[in-house]
């Protein structure tokens, strides 16, 4: 598997599996939904570089990860996007297919009105990865 499909599996999974998080998800999708209730999340496609050393395949991501809502005021978007930082930072090294986490680091997050009481919360994050063995 490409990097970046290993890339976008291992961010849902740490967005699925906490509980916190997902509980209040009605969905986690990598790509725009026609439909979908809210609140849910969407991982964006990966923007992606070399990052190799001399005996190691690298990559260097750069992911965003949007979380959609709908209310009066962001509120509860807010403790979402907190739950969401909680969830990347604390994906496992190992992400599959022999890729392994050498670091994540939050870019920056925002949150923006979108019309008649919608909101997007985005959170952009560089995750470099690492592959034993070219």
């Amino acid at each position: 598997m490409s990097a970046a499909v290993v890339l976008t599996e291992a961010i849902r999974a740490a967005l699925t599996a906490h509980r916190p998080l997902s509980d209040q998800l009605a969905g986690v999708f990598d790509a725009p939904p026609v439909r979908a209730a809210t609140p849910h999340a969407v991982i964006g496609e990966a923007l992606l570089s070399d990052w190799s050393t001399k005996d190691m395949a690298g990559r260097e991501a750069r992911v965003v990860v949007s979380l959609h809502d709908a209310g009066e005021s962001p509120a509860r978007l807010r403790r979402l996007l907190g739950e969401l930082e909680t969830a990347v930072a604390a994906m496992p090294r190992a992400i599959g297919g022999g890729w392994e986490l050498a670091s994540r680091v939050l870019l920056r997050a925002r949150i923006e009105r979108k019309g008649e009481g919608r909101w997007v919360a985005t959170s952009e994050w560089r995750l470099r990865m690492l592959k034993s063995g070219i």
